[in-house]
């Protein structure tokens, strides 16, 4: 097949279906799936917030992340479970270990989602949409849970038609679709498109994805820098990313902090991220591996995650080339949300020693070799007396400079 087509598997209201799967194990007569219910907050006092709906409880207009006592205004009657992570991440692995023995190109995105290669499988099957009922149908009666899958020639677009009416279906948004699907949709409904986003959109005027992909690229650009540009990619259906799957020997290596106070300004956020850059760039060099792909996870105080990746143009270990990554990918995913967790992670491994082909922006090469003989002092100053023993400017007047 000459046409690539990814496939978006999508668990659907993932932590409540999980608790409600145990639940239902463990004797309870009461599927949570069925009733106005969440999971998230204390059952005694209502506080915190709702990680978690069920589709009758989004009918009374619950939303993921509000406060649970304003949800129970919404609806007295509504039933509330605590969160179990360690359940969680037991049936997101035994759903990924079904789907790696199905197709091995998956790129696993979130506890609850990844993305999957149609082309190595597609001998196997008549077509993408009855690989992917079977794959939906045989994850419900194998694990007694549902997914939505969605289906296109573009990664982006596969991941917004798995949010199309829900739950246990399977849509297609091909780029040839997105005019008729795509474009009469609100623009908050976007992939990317945050709250505050959304809201200098709609004072421009732009108030469905149609208006935004028809709109000039440069007046977003104006108003929301290079998300605005990317976020008119997204409307027109443009997505040249493929799936990113490593073999098992070649894992990525991250970082991750979660705050002891919610960051909610760009500069707390930036701080954090050169901290996880020079701990993530300097295992690289201790390993001797250059990474090929960068890529920011943002976790807000909702408990709301999203990330977002990067191929590099040459693989790098350096301090400042994953910086400067990390924060643009920043800026293209943060909506303004107070942010409980913040993560690097590379990924695409090559050897030191490998050839590598330099784009032109590369080739000034007294800058990068004062760069890897700057990482490589401060390195060896850290091996000898210990990671706090030196710390760049902008970390010392952190109040989190002791992470």
């Amino acid at each position: 097949m000459n046409t690539p087509v990814f496939f978006h598997i999508d668990v659907n209201s993932a932590f409540l279906s999980w608790t409600a799967l145990a639940l239902l194990e463990a004797g309870s007569n009461t599927d949570l799936r069925q009733i106005p219910s969440i999971i998230g907050g204390d059952m005694s006092t209502r506080h915190g917030v709702v990680l978690a709906k069920s589709i009758p409880a989004k009918a009374y207009g619950i939303v993921t992340g509000e406060a649970v006592a304003k949800a129970f205004r919404k609806c007295p009657g509504l039933v509330t479970s605590p969160p179990d992570h360690e359940l969680y991440h037991k049936r997101s692995r035994e759903m990924i270990a079904y789907l790696a023995g199905v197709c091995p190109d998956l790129e696993q995105v979130s506890i609850d989602e990844c993305y999957m290669d149609y082309a190595p499988i597609s001998h196997n099957y008549a077509s993408p949409e009855r690989a992917a009922a079977l794959i939906k149908d045989t994850i419900r009666e194998k694990f007694g849970f549902t997914v939505n899958v969605g289906i296109s020639d573009r990664k982006v677009l596969s991941k917004m038609a798995s949010d199309f009416k829900k739950p246990d279906l399977v849509h297609t948004l091909y780029s040839w679709e997105i005019r008729e699907k795509l474009w009469p949709l609100p623009v908050s409904s976007l992939f990317m498109c945050g709250r505050s986003s959304a809201n200098v959109l709609r004072n421009l005027g732009i108030l469905t994805i149609g208006d935004l992909a028809k709109t000039d690229p440069s007046i977003l650009e104006s108003h929301l820098k290079s998300h605005g540009r990317t976020l008119w990619d997204y409307a027109n259906g443009q997505d040249s990313s493929g799936i990113f799957s490593e073999p098992a020997k070649a894992k990525g290596i991250g970082n991750s902090v979660t705050l002891s106070a919610d960051a909610v300004t760009r500069e707390e956020a930036a701080r954090f991220l050169l901290k996880l850059s020079e701990s993530v760039a300097g295992r690289r060099r201790d390993s001797h591996q250059l990474a090929g792909l960068v890529c920011t996870e943002i976790k807000y105080n909702t408990f709301r995650s999203v990330s977002h990746q990067t191929v590099l143009d040459a693989p790098t270990d350096s301090t400042d080339q994953i910086y400067r990554q990390a924060c643009a990918l920043f800026d293209e995913l943060w909506d303004g949300t107070p942010i409980r967790l913040l993560g690097i992670r590379t990924g695409r491994l090559a050897e030191e020693t490998d050839p590598i082909q330099l784009s032109l922006f590369d080739l000034d090469f007294s800058v990068s070799e004062k760069q890897r003989k700057l990482d490589a002092a401060l390195d060896q100053i850290r091996r000898r007396f210990g990671q706090d023993a030196i710390k760049r400017g902008s970390l010392v007047d952190s109040p989190h400079s002791d992470l």
